[in-house]
């Protein structure tokens, strides 16, 4: 097959294009390439590149491919903040405009990047994806527009899928350090204290990013009547914890670690458990290689392998916030 990518150099898709290239697919990506230099590990390239804004893609980029998998974004809720009204550009905008561009191209399957964040904070002990949804970032708003941007162009030639991932957590050739999982993790390493900066309290469905990867390769391969047009969470049932559970497993790794529970930031808006029955309904043969213990023993072996520093932690090299505040900031003038 040959299949797009969007965002191919990013925490999710130095993965997929690793994964479809072992599979033997022709492999295009598009990036903005705006963490360049922040590389953990090496990269596998895809076959054709692109290093530009995705709103300057056209249908004649997609002609001929099977696949567009669509990752590129703003990609998380205090990235979203920083500017809302970019946000919605670059995830709801651009996201629909590519899918307008894939479906004119003749491009038959379009899989879009979501997150289970749009559930925002729920009551519900378990949501799924016919839950009531309550965003509690700008970031999650994109994601939801987006999706209802895209599902109107389904018809039987195009068929968009809404991936909705779980929290991302794990070692990647393109590591990121402000995500939960590897944010504790990081910081346990370089300091010797496991910070929460919450009561500890709120629940997040977390999922390895290799396993994030995969099931963006199964829902290439998956048939269309099982798929089209449907939101799927991504994730499995037993991986909802609550932060401070979290907090303990990546203490077993760090045990001279003194756990600590600032309460700094108050609630945290976001308190949710999702259900992952529908993925595994629709795909029975797909399971996550991962689980929690498993992802952070591995993350840890890799912060020793690749030494990972202090300060390469505090200045912010794999945190995607702090280079994007460096990308945003004027220029001085002589």
């Amino acid at each position: 097959m040959k299949v797009f990518v969007t965002g191919h150099r990013g925490y999710i898709g130095a993965h997929l294009v690793q994964l479809l290239k072992n599979e033997g697919h022709f492999v295009a990506g598009c990036d903005l390439n705006y963490y360049e230099g922040s590389e953990w590990s090496p990269i596998v390239p895809p076959d054709k590149e692109y290093f530009r804004d995705i709103c300057t893609l056209s249908a004649l980029h997609f002609e001929g491919y099977d696949c567009v998998i669509h990752l590129a974004a703003i990609s998380n809720d205090p990235m979203g903040e920083l500017d809302p009204k970019m946000t919605d550009i670059i995830n709801r905008d651009a996201s629909i405009l590519l899918a307008r561009c894939a479906k004119k191209a003749g491009v038959p399957r379009f899989l879009f990047s979501s997150s289970c964040s749009i559930y925002g904070r729920n009551e519900w002990s378990e949501l799924d994806e016919k839950s009531p949804l309550n965003p509690q970032s700008a970031y999650a708003k994109s994601k939801i527009e987006a999706e209802k941007g895209i599902a109107v162009l389904a018809d039987e030639k195009f068929s968009p899928v809404f991936l909705r991932n779980a929290t991302a957590y794990g070692d990647s050739p393109m590591l990121r350090l402000d995500l939960m999982v590897n944010n504790l993790m990081a910081y346990a390493y370089t300091t010797g204290e496991i910070q929460i900066k919450s009561d500890g309290s709120p629940w997040r469905p977390l999922t390895h990013v290799k396993d994030i990867a995969r099931a963006f390769v199964a829902f290439l391969h998956a048939p269309k009547k099982e798929i089209h047009n449907q939101a799927v969470n991504i994730g499995a049932n037993a991986e909802n914890y609550q932060v401070w559970e979290v907090a303990r497993k990546v203490s077993n790794c760090f045990p001279k670690a003194r756990l600590v529970f600032t309460g700094e930031a108050g609630a945290d808006p976001r308190d949710y458990r999702v259900n992952f029955d529908l993925l595994s309904r629709i795909m029975p043969d797909f399971k996550l290689e991962y689980g929690l213990d498993r992802g952070i023993k591995e993350l840890h072996r890799s912060f020793v392998e690749n030494k990972l520093t202090r300060e390469d932690f505090e200045k912010g090299k794999y945190t995607r916030l702090t280079q994007l505040k460096k990308k945003m900031k004027p220029s001085k003038t002589v």
